[in-house]
C-alpha cells in the first residue's frame, strides 16, 4: 500500500477494499475468464488489480468501486498483451469487444425503480393507523420488535402480528396491477 504516513487512512483504505472491491472479486474472476485469459494467469491479474486498487491516494472519490475494478482488470490484460511477443488474434479482437459491467442502474431502471417505490408508498398509506407506522418502524426504519414496541406501548407480539399482517396486505397489492389497486382502494371498478 501506499505510504500516506497516517495509520487510520490505511485503515480506511483496507476497510474501503473489504467493502467495496472484495465482495466483487468473483464476478472479475469470472469475467477474466470468460475473456480468453489463461486460467493460470487470472490470479496474477486480480492480484496486481488489488495491488493497484490498494495505491489509489484518493479511494473515496471513486463512483463505482465494481466498475473500476472490472476496468482495472481490463487494462492489466491490455497491458500483458502488448508486452507479450505472440498474442492469439481472437484475444485481441474479443477483448475489446469485451463490456465493462457496471453496477450503476439504467434511466429507465431509475424510474422504474421510482414508480414501484410510489407504488409502493400509496400501499402502505391505505394500512391502518397503528399497522402503518408498525409496517413503517419495522421495515423502512429497520427498528427491533422491541423497541416499536417500547415505542408505541404495545406487546412485541402485537408488533410482530401486524408488521406480518402488513407485510401480506403490501405484498398481495403487489400481485395486482397499479389500475386494480387504485379501483380496490376506491371501491370503484375500472372499465
Amino acid at each position: 500500500m501506499a505510504p500516506t504516513g497516517k495509520p487510520q487512512d490505511d485503515a480506511d483504505r483496507i476497510r474501503w477494499l473489504a467493502r467495496e472491491i472484495l465482495p466483487h472479486e468473483a464476478d472479475v474472476r469470472a469475467w477474466l475468464r470468460r475473456s480468453l485469459v489463461l486460467s493460470g494467469e487470472v490470479d496474477d491479474v486480480v492480484q496486481e488489480a488489488y495491488c493497484r486498487l490498494a495505491d489509489i491516494a484518493n479511494f473515496q472519490r471513486i463512483v463505482s468501486p465494481r466498475a473500476y475494478f472490472f476496468q482495472t482488470a481490463r487494462s492489466i490484460v491490455l497491458e500483458q498483451m502488448r508486452r507479450a511477443r505472440i498474442v492469439r488474434i481472437e484475444a485481441v479482437t474479443e477483448i475489446d469487444a469485451l463490456r465493462i459491467e457496471w453496477d450503476e442502474p439504467s434511466p429507465e431502471r431509475i424510474a422504474g425503480g421510482r414508480r414501484e417505490l410510489a407504488r409502493v408508498m400509496d400501499i402502505v398509506a391505505t394500512l391502518p393507523e397503528r399497522a402503518r407506522r408498525i409496517f413503517e418502524m419495522r421495515k423502512i426504519l429497520g427498528l427491533s420488535q422491541k423497541e416499536i414496541a417500547e415505542r408505541l406501548g404495545v406487546s412485541q407480539n402485537v408488533v410482530e402480528n401486524e408488521a406480518a399482517r402488513s407485510l401480506k396486505v403490501v405484498l398481495a397489492a403487489l400481485q395486482t396491477t397499479p389500475d386494480e389497486t387504485v379501483a380496490g382502494r376506491t371501491g370503484q371498478r375500472r372499465a
